[in-house]
C-alpha cells in the first residue's frame, strides 16, 4: 500500500514537472543543461520513473523558477502544512499572463501580509 503511495506521489511530481517546463518554454534538453543534470534522469523523473533527491529537486526549482518547497511537497519528502504559502507564490510565478515585473510585485504584496 505504501509502494503505491509513494508511485503516486511521484508520479505527480513528474506531471508538474513536465507541466512547469512546458510552461517555462524549456525542452528537457535546455532544462539539463540549466540544471546540471541529465537529459535521461529528467525524463524519468517526469514519467515518474525516478523519485529525485532533494538537491536535484532544488536545481529543478531554481532553473523553473519555482519554489524547491513545493517541489519537495509534491515528491513527499516534506509535509504540506510545512510548505504552507509557498504554493501561492508558485501559482503567482506560473501565471503566464504576469511578466517577471508583476510577478514580483505580487509576490512581494503577498509576502508583506503573511510577514513571510
Amino acid at each position: 500500500m505504501a509502494r503505491s503511495k509513494v508511485g503516486k506521489t511521484v508520479g505527480t511530481l513528474g506531471e508538474y514537472l513536465l507541466d512547469q517546463r512546458r510552461q517555462a518554454e524549456l525542452s528537457l534538453r535546455q532544462l539539463a543543461e540549466q540544471t546540471g543534470v541529465s537529459n535521461p534522469y529528467l525524463s524519468q523523473i517526469e514519467r515518474g520513473v525516478r523519485k529525485p533527491s532533494a538537491e536535484v529537486l532544488q536545481q529543478i526549482a531554481k532553473a523553473l523558477q519555482i519554489s524547491a518547497e513545493s517541489l519537495y511537497v509534491r515528491a513527499g519528502i516534506l509535509d504540506t502544512d510545512a510548505a504552507g504559502g509557498r504554493q501561492v507564490e508558485d501559482a503567482i510565478r506560473a501565471d503566464a499572463g504576469l511578466d517577471d515585473r508583476q510577478k514580483d510585485a505580487l509576490v512581494a504584496i503577498y509576502r508583506s501580509f503573511t510577514n513571510s
